[in-house]
């Protein structure tokens, strides 16, 4: 029976929500969804979610209600919603806390108390095989699971279709007494927190309450996730270890604590590569911790989780946390965690493990309302598309699959593009990003700018970017060094040439190097080859923007003859 055919949402039976995304009431459906539902497609007419468990649990830790999506949904929806989507929705939402860990009334440190909301739901739990391993009798009418055992409880009874409640509460780390600073030490300007950023610290902190203190908190690029999680150390006052993915961000984390907090240089610490110092706030990479000498050695950086009383885990981008970190989160249950990301999607799949062992997705605000009140800047998002030359188009055609993404991407008339885009943008600060070191390098020399790859001593990297930021140098290139947390706030053009164009992750980070507040537009370029592999991988890409609220335009270069 039709309801409104007007209206631009349609739910299929399988749990598929299609949008109109040339409806007027686009920008509302798309937001709504996205709170608890997965984009999947991204063409130009016609948008995909999902509808997954993970998804409405995610929700529903949020503070979604089961009415909230129903009703919602049945407003924006053209038919009736299918009877078995609505019945899929109520099941799967109401599981959410029907199993909860609280502290244990007697032995504390050793136990944790698992409560059941029915006896029906105890007896399902205890007949699984995590049930039957891992919990223990506790007197007559209670269970208990070891206290070490709480992240492998919680991840596998997920896997089982029970998202646990953890309301077990923390053990308190070693204190620390600092405050966010009102003006900038380093220019003086004012500094304070702005109102989303405080919401979201509150939403993830919930006053202290054993539901609060562990969680992911999802914010557009740009939006301040490092003040967020400086605002959330400020609430505890506790030891810090802040987990972020390499030395440039460290360097850039460092900055911002000191410029932004009363921490003195004693008390912030590096625990990298260069540098292995604990102090009360401590800066590591990930990729020291994962080192190992070799596959059959032990990781033997790992013991930085347990060898000090940290009160508070903070995760920075929490959506590339590898996979040995699991292992340590999972043992460190009793400590506050904070993920930050711009988007919770993982290449490899296990945003379930986020969920269990970091905690559900918080907060979450929508691009577009920082856009509207100038919190980040207003990006247009354009998809180059450039042909093969003849020749190279035969190469092509003959070459193995593998070879067929390479080729695409490093098209030769790729050069001319960018050469044209940069004369259409020449007062402005433009970054140009790409993954292939011999393209790259032709770039810098045609273009006569710096470049700058993994090869760049740290120290001439830190002076090219310091270069940038201050206006001596208009145009940089970069290799994938650029894509994780650098900060350059007078970015206001980027051009990638090449990259893994399949990785939404590495769309957020590139698309967040130009999105810091600014007076200009920003402008973000993607060249491909068209009718190529890597138009097909294009496809993935697009989904993050899309996410993010952002419609893409396509342009067809045609080459000179």
């Amino acid at each position: 029976m039709a309801i409104n055919p007007s209206n631009p949402v349609i739910v299929q039976g399988d749990g598929k929500v299609l949008l109109e995304t040339r409806h007027p009431e686009f920008d509302r459906a798309r937001d709504f969804l996205s709170r608890f539902a997965e984009l999947e497609a991204s063409p130009e007419l016609l948008h995909t979610y999902k509808i997954t468990p993970l998804s409405l649990w995610n929700a529903a830790s949020a503070g979604m209600e089961h009415d909230e999506i129903v009703d919602t949904l049945r407003g924006l929806s053209k038919f009736d919603v299918p009877a078995a989507v609505l019945q899929t929705i109520d099941d799967t939402i109401s599981r959410y806390g029907l199993v909860r860990l609280v502290p244990h009334p007697d032995e504390p440190r050793a136990f944790i108390r698992v409560e059941f909301e029915t006896q029906f739901v105890r007896k399902q739990v205890r007949s699984t095989a995590t049930g039957d391993e891992l919990l223990l009798s506790d007197g007559r009418r209670e269970l208990k699971i070891e206290a070490g055992m709480r992240g492998i409880f919680k991840q596998r009874l997920l896997q089982e279709r029970w998202p646990v409640a953890d309301l077990a509460g923390f053990t308190e780390g070693d204190p620390v007494e600092f405050s966010l600073r009102e003006t900038m030490k380093g220019s003086g300007k004012p500094f304070r927190v702005r109102e989303y950023q405080r919401e979201a610290v509150e939403r993830w902190h919930m006053e202290g309450q054993p539901a609060g203190g562990h969680g992911v908190v999802v914010l557009p690029c740009g939006a301040g996730k490092t003040i967020v999680s400086m605002a959330a150390m400020a609430q505890v006052q506790q030891h810090t270890l802040i987990l972020c993915n390499n030395q440039t961000a460290v360097d850039q984390w460092v900055r911002e604590l000191l410029d932004k907090t009363t921490l003195t240089e004693d008390q912030v610490g590096v625990y990298s590569g260069n540098e292995k110092r604990i102090a009360p706030v401590t800066v590591a990479t990930y990729q020291v911790l994962t080192w190992r000498r070799s596959k059959r050695h032990d990781y033997e950086h790992l013991h930085l989780f347990r060898d000090h009383n940290w009160g508070l885990l903070i995760y920075d981008e929490v959506h590339l946390l590898p996979a040995p970190v699991f292992g340590a989160t999972a043992e460190l249950q009793g400590c506050r965690r904070l993920g930050v990301t711009a988007t919770l999607i993982r290449e490899d799949g296990r945003e379930g493990d986020v969920f269990s062992l970091v905690g559900p997705k918080r907060y979450d605000l929508p691009w577009q309302l920082l856009e509207k009140q100038g919190f980040v800047a207003e990006a247009l998002c354009y998809e180059v598309r450039v042909p093969l030359s003849r020749r190279d188009r035969e190469r092509y055609e003959r070459a193995s699959e593998t070879e067929k993404f390479r080729l695409a991407s490093e098209n030769r008339i790729k050069l001319d593009v960018v050469h044209t885009l940069v004369e259409r943008h020449p007062d402005e600060h433009i970054l140009i990003i790409g993954t292939y070191l011999s393209q790259l390098k032709r770039l810098a020399r045609d273009l006569g700018c710096p470049l700058i790859t993994g090869e760049t001593p740290h120290r001439e990297r830190e002076a090219l970017f310091r270069k940038f930021r201050d206006g001596e140098i208009k145009v940089l290139v970069v290799s994938k060094v650029a894509n994780f947390a650098i900060d350059l706030p007078d970015a206001s053009v980027a051009i990638q040439v090449s990259g893994s164009f399949g990785s939404r992750q590495e769309e957020a980070q590139r698309l967040g190097r130009i999105l810091r507040p600014k007076e200009r537009q920003a402008h973000f370029y993607t060249v491909i080859t068209g009718d190529s592999k890597e138009q097909q991988f294009a496809m993935k890409r697009q989904l993050f923007l899309t996410e993010q609220g952002y419609r893409y335009h396509i342009e067809e270069y045609a080459a000179a003859k």
